[in-house]
């Protein structure tokens, strides 16, 4: 029997062990927190820090492993990329290509020295370095951790004088104590965020989403709502496409799935702003499933173990779909009662709910990806009827707090 190691015990570990399991294979999960909820699911539970590498790479090495995964869990990915090049086993790129895509700020560099759009940016471990690049920017800029995904840690700033605060809320979020600097760009349309797949270094499928934010969050620029198909323009979506494939090659990937993110900005230039070889959060790759009838997780659970992969081919979106992602408002906070939904909307439109919070659980602001209380899946039949429905998630979302 095949052994499958993934890295982080979330509920979107669950769908990658269900994959796992259906095709035969001893599931361990691991991490440091063993009440997490998928290590009720897996086979065995292993207590290790996924961003201790060699500590994981001990733990792989006794439980004699024949793959591994860091799926939805960013932290982990790097870990994953160590483990797999030390002892053979498949993975979407090397190690050291995995540390570029991981890290903002090697990846920003990585762009800017191979002729790919760009934003200005800069990347720091002195948080009193910056004060000496003030001309170097143009304000607003956004400052991040290099290496947190989720939105943690981000904050716009629109004046030298707040940025103190802004490393510091970084560092707040970073694992590798290093944040970034750059200029901040304003979209034209949407941003991006999919979960393409590429088959020896070949993108195979690629779709690209808009993403739009809850500006009455804490954090407004964490992800609300996620919809496919996009309305990025087809040229803009050919450029990407043409882009990322040359940047999978000159990386030297291989076969796997890939959390991108993308926009075309108002200079009218369409930029790669993140490659992670990682399905991503929010169940996106479970979306695509449902939208595009490819089932990319079991690819990549296949992938992993060194199993022929199943046909992954571009096809055509079924519907218009949207994954809106829970939470409270600003003023929201407090014990959780119960989350439910109009009886109209959820018999006509919600396809899956998957709530990360029980009754009893703190209910806190949306400062980032990980105060999110679950995600649903929409189906529309035309964007105009998505867009109609979404405007109002206020008044068919109902958050009952004591």
């Amino acid at each position: 029997m095949k052994k499958l190691m993934i890295l982080g015990g979330s509920r979107y570990a669950l769908p990658v062990i269900k994959a796992a399991h259906c095709l035969g294979l001893y599931v361990t999960t691991c991490d440091y927190l063993p009440n997490n909820i998928a290590h009720k699911y897996s086979d065995e539970y292993c207590n290790v820090s996924i961003i201790d590498k060699d500590a994981t790479l001990a733990a792989a090495r006794r439980l004699e492993i024949d793959g591994i995964i860091s799926f939805a869990c960013d932290p982990g990915v790097t870990t994953a990329a160590y483990v797999a090049e030390k002892m053979g086993l498949p993975f979407q790129g090397s190690y050291k290509s995995t540390c570029i895509l991981q890290d903002k700020g090697l990846f920003r560099k990585f762009l800017i020295n191979n002729g790919f759009n760009c934003p200005k940016a800069k990347r720091y471990e002195n948080v009193n370095a910056p004060l000496a690049d003030i001309d170097y920017f143009t304000w607003p800029v956004i400052v991040k951790p290099t290496d947190s995904a989720g939105s943690k840690g981000v904050t716009c700033v629109d004046s030298p004088e707040d940025l103190p605060a802004a490393i510091q809320t970084a560092l707040n979020g970073a694992h590798n104590g290093a944040f970034i600097i750059e200029d901040f760009l304003t979209f034209r349309g949407y941003h991006s965020s999919a979960d393409p797949f590429t088959v020896d270094g070949i993108l195979k499928f690629i779709s690209y989403s808009d993403q739009l934010f809850d500006k009455k969050a804490d954090n407004p620029y964490t992800p609300a709502f996620i919809i496919w198909p996009t309305t990025m323009e087809q040229t803009c979506q050919d450029e990407l496409t043409s882009e990322i494939q040359r940047l999978m090659a000159l990386l030297g990937m291989g076969t796997g799935i890939y959390n991108i993110e993308t926009c075309v900005a108002t200079d009218g230039k369409s930029y790669i702003m993140e490659v992670s070889p990682r399905g991503g959060g929010c169940k996106i790759a479970e979306l695509q499933q449902m939208a595009y009838g490819i089932d990319f997780i079991e690819n990549e659970v296949r992938k992993a173990v060194g199993l022929p992969i199943k046909t992954i081919e571009q096809t055509p979106c079924d519907g218009y779909w949207c994954i809106m992602i829970i939470h409270a408002k600003s003023n929201e906070s407090g014990t959780l009662k119960k989350i439910w939904f109009d009886a109209e909307i959820e018999q006509k439109y919600i396809k899956l709910i998957d709530l990360s919070v029980n009754a009893g659980d703190k209910v806190l602001p949306f400062t980032g990806a990980n105060m999110s209380l679950g995600d649903i899946f929409l189906r529309f039949n035309s964007r105009e009827e998505l867009n109609s429905v979404i405007s109002r998630a206020d008044e068919w979302v109902h958050i009952d707090l004591e």
